[in-house]
């Protein structure tokens, strides 16, 4: 084994919200596991909007994945808090100088290892300047999808090469080719914030094209097309495409286990793939009306259902859904009594523990990466209900181009104040649970895909020796 080999350390720096945080860290486990001459160290920055961090930061003496938390500069975000206008962007400016005397200080007191290059979040591209600074290659992960990633790519070249006014898509039926796409992609389903001049979200994704490669969540077999016109496109960096990288859960405490068990305990009551599973992800909830639609829609499917129905916040920002002390307060009256037999409404669920049990055939959801990635994984489909971001994109892609999900609204933006109607839910509750299905056939071949990908030798696998190879070449 060479010298050379032994001396190389990743340092990550992932935005510090919790979604973002344990992405990151389930990805630099899988590195560290994959070579064990890399270690890597993830730095903490903080935010005041994410408190709970702490409790999931733990340094292992015998993990060679381990935390430095940067040090909090209250005046400085008190500063930038007095106006929301591009926060994010300039709360990860305000963390530079922290972040590049942190590397310093690891530089320093690591005489044993050097450091091989920067992972760094989606959003967090101003580190590369840092990385610059000191002369270390960077690469960006992708927690979306190659076709998202497709998608942000061409409408960011669009504005800055080809000087396109795209906020004139605004509210327009109009379609744009992506070559990351086999089909014309219609605005509806682009991420609102691109409409807005003032967001920094095509800012972040142009510098993508600086960086020495991109880790994408995804796997060759389910993103074939995307991931083969991201590799061939000669302005975007090299495409490692490693999942599909998922959370299991394994830092559940007891507590939480205790009361998910009730969930379990009637799942197994229920026949083999007679459940329909809804939840919309850590952000998604409704208003009352929308509630009511959804509980009718239920009703009248007379489908067995599981529904993880979640408290609107207060309207605190970056306030997420709660739970309900009653949830009869927002259904229909005598909803509950009616439904017992054949129903169970929850708060928040293990989500991938529950597509994982053999009682869920259907799953409806918001459509976010990480739990289309979860319906795949355990061969579950879905019916799409974005809501946000790039889901609608992600919601096109899964019924317009792979044809394996069913369409409940696929332009819907929560912040619209459309309803969608109780029939609209459950003819698509009805086809998604329907066993004759066609969608159920893809999803099952997916299913062991996804797992072969991982495998030695699988696609996913391959790719992740030849990053750890890159990255090893970076030390001299």
């Amino acid at each position: 084994m060479s010298e050379a080999k032994n001396l190389a350390r990743l340092v990550f720096i992932p935005l510090p919200a919790i979604s973002h945080l344990k992405a990151a860290v389930k990805l630099a486990k899988l590195l560290a596991d994959r070579d064990e001459c890399l270690s890597i160290t993830v730095l903490i920055m903080r935010m005041p909007s994410e408190s709970n961090i702490s409790s999931y930061i733990k340094n292992s003496p015998d993990s060679r994945v381990n935390f430095v938390e940067l040090p909090e500069n209250e005046s400085i975000l008190t500063e930038l808090m007095k106006s929301p206008k591009n926060f994010l962007a300039r709360f990860l400016e305000s963390q530079k100088d922290l972040v590049r005397d942190a590397v310093v200080e690891i530089i320093k007191n690591s005489s044993s290892s050097k450091i091989a290059g920067f992972v760094i979040d989606m959003f967090c591209t101003s580190m590369i300047d840092v990385a610059n600074g000191l002369g270390i290659p960077t690469y960006v992960f992708v927690s979306s999808g190659a076709a998202a990633l497709g998608l942000m790519l061409h409408l960011q070249s669009l504005r800055d090469d080809s000087n396109l006014d795209l906020t004139k898509y605004k509210n327009s039926d109009a379609e744009i080719s992506v070559p990351t796409h086999c089909k014309p992609v219609p605005a509806t389903v682009w991420p609102s914030s691109v409409f807005d001049k003032e967001s920094d979200l095509l800012d972040f994704v142009k510098r993508y094209r600086e960086t020495a490669g991109i880790i994408v969540n995804s796997f060759l077999e389910f993103e074939s097309h995307q991931i083969r016109s991201l590799s061939n496109n000669e302005t975007i960096p090299p495409i490692y495409p490693f999942g599909p990288i998922l959370e299991f859960g394994e830092d559940q405490t007891d507590e939480e286990k205790q009361n998910h068990r009730k969930i379990f305990e009637w799942l197994d009551r229920q026949p083999r793939s007679s459940v329909v599973f809804l939840c919309f992800g850590s952000k998604g909830c409704f208003d009352e009306d929308q509630v009511k639609e959804i509980a009718v829609a239920l009703e009248n499917s007379r489908h067995r259902f599981l529904w993880s129905l979640r408290k609107p916040p207060s309207g605190e920002k970056n306030e997420s859904p709660g739970e309900y002390e009653n949830p009869e307060e927002v259904l229909p009256q005598g909803f509950l009594q009616r439904t017992v037999e054949i129903g169970k409404v929850i708060g928040w669920a293990p989500q991938i523990a529950v597509l994982s049990h053999p009682a869920v055939g259907g799953f409806v959801s918001h459509c976010g990466w990480n739990s289309t990635l979860e319906s795949v994984w355990c061969g579950v489909p879905m019916a799409v209900w974005p809501l946000f971001a790039e889901q609608h994109a992600n919601a096109f892609l899964l019924v317009k181009e792979f044809e394996m999900a069913v369409e409940i609204k696929m332009d819907y933006r929560k912040e619209s104040g459309i309803i969608v109607d109780a029939e609209t839910i459950e003819k698509a509750i009805k086809q998604l649970m329907d066993p004759e299905n066609e969608i159920r056939v893809k999803l099952r071949a997916l299913k062991e895909k996804s797992r072969i990908a991982l495998m030695e030798g699988g696609s996913s696998c391959n790719y992740l020796k030849c990053f750890v190879e890159n990255v090893m070449k970076n030390i001299p």
